[in-house]
């Protein structure tokens, strides 16, 4: 009897670390705007990661991935992190009329896309993923989030939009465009994050950045799998408490 229970324990803690990870799957399965930090504040700048997965099958490649900035954000300054393998263009466009930010700056031109291209070699096969890393702003004051609709080129010429906004229901569409939600701005958040955006510009400091963005996933999957185990192990010495009071006999030692 105690070893049907263990297998029992065993078998539930093993659904528990599935799930989990098929969870991890789905959400994983699209182009997504990923902020690693602080959230970025109305009227501020943003750091944010694009995680682009390669979804064809083989021996169909990712090559090229666009993502759109809207005119009427006014963003007029993006900075892309080096990739290697990979080229970033950043393109401008006219405004028929500008926009003045908060701090009184006058926007004529708007960053209106980013395109990455792989150079030969460093296309995403089906199983990779690859992640874009840019900093903006100013970010617009009278919106609660910013969509940045994006365009994922294959190989065969094939391209998948994910440009289709979620509705108010908060249902998923099947292919949503990545988007960022904008925190309440305060005093002195647009002017600090300015200056942090601005002075990262120093191969160094975007090292920086990077290893502050790779150890703050490093803790949350670290977490995670905490979070899984102490499941595991909360299940299984339940098991083995049920397993002894079933096997001890009435009034003998347990």
């Amino acid at each position: 009897m105690s070893q049907h229970v263990f297998k029992r324990a065993g078998f539930l803690a093993a659904t528990v670390g599935v799930a989990g990870l098929l969870g991890a799957g789905v959400a994983a399965a699209h182009v997504t705007a990923n902020v690693y930090g602080s959230q970025p504040t109305k009227g501020g700048y943003a750091a944010i990661v694009f995680r682009v997965p390669s979804e064809e099958k083989d021996p169909v490649t990712t090559t090229k991935v666009t993502v759109d900035f809207k005119a009427d954000y006014g963003i007029g300054s993006v900075r892309t992190k080096p990739l290697p393998g990979w080229t970033a263009e950043v393109t401008k466009s006219k405004l028929p009329t500008p926009i003045t930010k908060d701090n009184g700056t006058q926007i004529t031109e708007a960053v209106t896309a980013v395109t990455w291209t792989a150079q030969p070699g460093n296309e995403l096969k089906a199983t990779d993923y690859q992640e874009f890393s840019v900093s903006f702003g100013p970010l617009p004051t009278n919106v609660d989030q910013v969509e940045f609709p994006a365009h994922q080129t294959y190989s065969d010429g094939k391209v998948v939009d994910w440009n289709q906004p979620t509705p108010a229901n908060g249902e998923e569409p099947e292919h949503p465009a990545p988007v960022v939600k904008l925190a309440a701005k305060t005093d002195g958040d647009g002017d600090h994050a300015g200056m942090a955006a601005g002075t990262a510009s120093t191969p160094g400091e975007h090292t920086e950045a990077a290893a502050t963005t790779s150890d703050s996933t490093a803790r949350w999957l670290g977490g995670a799998g905490l979070l899984v185990g102490a499941v595991g192990l909360g299940v299984g010495a339940g098991a083995t408490i049920r397993a002894r009071k079933a096997t001890a006999k009435p009034g003998g030692n347990s």
